[in-house]
């Protein structure tokens, strides 16, 4: 990914401006893609959700669509879309912005230079604590938007029309739960987005690189910030070749953590088992046992599909703001 600018024209840019930019560009991206792939999103948390059940509900990604649409409708497809919508303003403006504050620390602790790209190890640092701080604010959103994908699915005939929405949702798990019950999930919010977050700007760098060096003919080392800026096409690609290692390399944290934010909705253990949370690493165990590798891999077709071009379009969006606002 191109690093921002630090100027507008020959005025150095306030460490609270480039926030500010950081968090719109990324909040614009977010948004946008999330929108186009909601749909799919829930498929998704729905096929993640049903491999611990005694019977799955869906055969694959279009049962899961086909019979959403049917029994339930657009609004069923799109069933929970305001709390992803936050939560893709919080996670891009905060993956962008922790990115970039990332690589102005390590740019002071080895004294390099703003006018040249750090090397991809260190990117991929700055990746990983981007990662980190993203986790922490976007798992209590997740919850959220999982607990209202899965509600159609227990709800009684005719109930659909009436079910809580985002608001009601979170403030029932803070009655049940606490406020510590918002981070359900978090250990695999976690190792999701560290891990998702060195394979997403660590495949863009190197994709996007190789794109400038075969343009340049340059090596990408000897180029500066400016120079290595990508086209409009290079954003989109390098993106969605991001979008798609990010979301198979870490998919099985991913659905750990479905199944782990669902569990009250769709497999209820009573009131004295339920003050006993599920782990990380026993889902994971019970997730393996029931399907082993296909089910921790569930929906991850689709998201895959869908990531290709969300991420495309993040990237690509993003990169044509700094540009025009640079």
């Amino acid at each position: 990914m191109d690093v921002p600018n630090e100027t507008f024209g020959a005025t150095p840019m306030s460490p609270a401006v480039r926030a500010m930019r950081e968090i719109a560009f990324g909040s614009i991206a977010g948004m946008t893609s999330k929108v186009f792939e909601h749909p799919f999103d829930l498929a998704k948390v729905r096929l993640q959700s049903q491999v611990l059940d005694s019977s799955a509900r869906f055969s694959g990604p279009v049962d899961c669509l086909l019979k959403t649409w049917k029994n339930e409708g657009i609004r069923g497809l799109y069933r929970g879309l305001p709390a992803p919508v936050v939560g893709a303003m919080v996670e891009n403006a905060s993956l962008f912005l922790s990115y970039r504050e990332a690589q102005v620390l390590i740019r002071r602790f080895t004294g390099q230079p703003e006018n040249q790209k750090l090397p991809l190890p260190q990117l991929g640092l700055a990746a990983a604590a981007a990662g980190a701080v993203t986790s922490l604010v976007l798992t209590p959103v997740e919850l959220v938007k999982c607990k209202m994908q899965v509600q159609a699915l227990v709800a009684p005939t005719g109930g659909i029309a009436h079910l809580p929405g985002p608001i009601s949702v979170l403030t029932s798990i803070i009655r049940t739960s606490g406020f510590q019950g918002l981070w359900l999930g978090q250990s695999g919010t976690f190792i999701r987005e560290t891990g998702g977050a060195i394979a997403w700007f660590g495949t863009k760098e190197y994709v996007g690189s190789l794109l400038v060096a075969r343009r340049t003919n340059s090596p990408v080392s000897t180029l500066t910030k400016d120079q290595t800026r990508l086209l409009p096409w290079e954003s989109a690609f390098s993106g969605a070749c991001a979008g798609a290692i990010f979301n198979f390399a870490l998919f099985p944290a991913d659905s750990v953590k479905s199944a782990m934010q669902t569990e009250d909705e769709l497999r209820p253990k009573g009131a004295l088992a339920s003050k006993t949370k599920s782990t990380f690493f026993g889902t994971f165990v019970q997730m393996y046992r029931a399907q082993g590798i296909r089910g921790l891999y569930a929906g991850c077709g689709i998201t895959v599909a869908r990531s290709i071009v969300s991420s495309g379009m993040i990237f690509f969006i993003y990169d044509e703001l700094d540009r025009l606002f640079s």
